[in-house]
């Protein structure tokens, strides 16, 4: 139990957990203020859902890239489990505004959007690094926001912001999901430069 919580204090975890709920109950208390609606908008949610994944980068990596080497852990199991931990936060969070009068919704929507982000994220921490593996997501996100998909090719490309329902959308965000994971699992995140470091 010592070993899990040195792992969850060097990559950030309670402050990022701190963030994650603040950034969730400014999103909540905003939507409640501004909207007469009992579910927030679909942009506001997927900008919502990114930020909270956003939020979440920080603790894809650790202080020492060397320590993310050492075949001491075992690390596969390790990042499976740090990556649904954090889903199941991300969700956890939005999902308990469906008590509420204004909601984080539909569920399907939610976990949707949740898991193609953060594996999209996780993809960009094993190939360019956890300091800039949130530029894509963010950059897809807002272009998805502004520019509504139409057709098949239309929902894939702005897949976040799409029904729940719609078969484009769920394949791409399960593909990128299945990316990320693998991809994170197996390689861990890119080490710094020492650019970076410095």
């Amino acid at each position: 139990m010592r070993g899990l919580t040195l792992y969850a204090r060097s990559r950030q975890v309670p402050a990022t957990l701190g963030a994650a709920a603040a950034g969730t109950a400014t999103a909540w208390l905003t939507a409640t203020v501004f909207s007469d609606r009992g579910e927030v908008s679909s942009t506001v949610l997927v900008l919502t859902v990114l930020l909270l994944v956003a939020v979440v980068t920080t603790t894809l990596g650790g202080p020492d890239d060397s320590l993310d080497t050492t075949a001491a852990r075992p690390w596969g199991w390790l990042r499976m489990a740090h990556l649904a931990t954090a889903l199941g936060c991300v969700l956890l969070l939005l999902l308990a505004t469906l008590a509420t009068g204004t909601r984080f919704g539909p569920f399907g929507f939610v976990v949707r959007d949740a898991a193609g982000l953060l594996g999209l994220t996780a993809l960009g921490a094993a190939t360019v690094g956890t300091a800039r593996s949130w530029f894509l997501p963010l950059g897809w996100t807002l272009g998805a926001a502004t520019f509504p998909g139409v057709g098949t090719a239309g929902e894939a490309l702005t897949w976040q912001t799409q029904a729940p329902h719609s078969r484009p959308a769920a394949l791409v965000a399960t593909v990128l999901a299945a990316a990320g994971i693998a991809a994170y699992v197996s390689r861990g995140p890119r080490p710094r430069t020492s650019f970076e470091n410095a």
